[in-house]
């Protein structure tokens, strides 16, 4: 696995280059605004907050301590990337829920929808539990990459449709412990 070296802003992960997209502060800023949002619409009500792991992880830990309802929390893992850079196309279920979830509030949460092939999966299989109600919180969405008619009701920032590492992000499972999320420059 190629070695990770900062030259000034720029990251490199062998030879490809990698420039800031998104700073910490603008990231906290940001999931601030989303878990006052959530806390709002959510007031009175108890939902389970689903991250999509391995990805979410950190995004979902930042969004959670930003929402001043209580809340339970679970996790489904899903595998759809392997190690490379584009989706495979194929989702398999690698961890299931422990949580009931019929009849409960669910808000599904993802670092990021590509183009939506794993969310589309997601609300499907939820669908099955006969939720009272879905909604989706993406750190990041790729409009122009969607395939997929999925409805995020919380996003934190569009991006370009291009390759991204960072909090929580990963290549083929390194840098999700970055601060800050760095897009492969051209």
């Amino acid at each position: 696995m190629p070695k990770l070296k900062k030259n000034e802003d720029a990251i490199f992960v062998g030879s490809e280059k990698f420039i800031p997209l998104l700073t910490k502060e603008q990231i906290q800023k940001r999931v601030k605004e989303l878990g006052k949002q959530i806390s709002k619409d959510y007031k009175g009500k108890l939902p389970i907050i689903i991250g999509i792991l391995n990805g979410s992880f950190i995004f979902m830990s930042d969004l959670v301590k930003n929402i001043n309802i209580n809340c339970e929390i679970d996790f489904f893992k899903l595998s759809s990337y392997g190690d490379s850079k584009i989706s495979s196309g194929d989702v398999k279920l690698i961890k299931e829920l422990n949580a009931d979830i019929n009849d409960r509030h669910i808000i599904i949460v993802e670092d990021i929808v590509d183009t939506g092939l794993s969310i589309d999966f997601i609300e499907k299989l939820i669908k099955s539990y006969n939720p009272a109600s879905i909604s989706v919180a993406s750190l990041l969405v790729k409009p122009d990459s969607l395939k997929y008619n999925v409805k995020i009701n919380y996003i934190g920032f569009e991006i370009p449709d291009k390759f991204v590492i960072g909090y929580g992000l990963d290549y083929a499972q390194k840098y999700r412990n970055l601060n800050t999320i760095y897009v492969l420059s051209e």
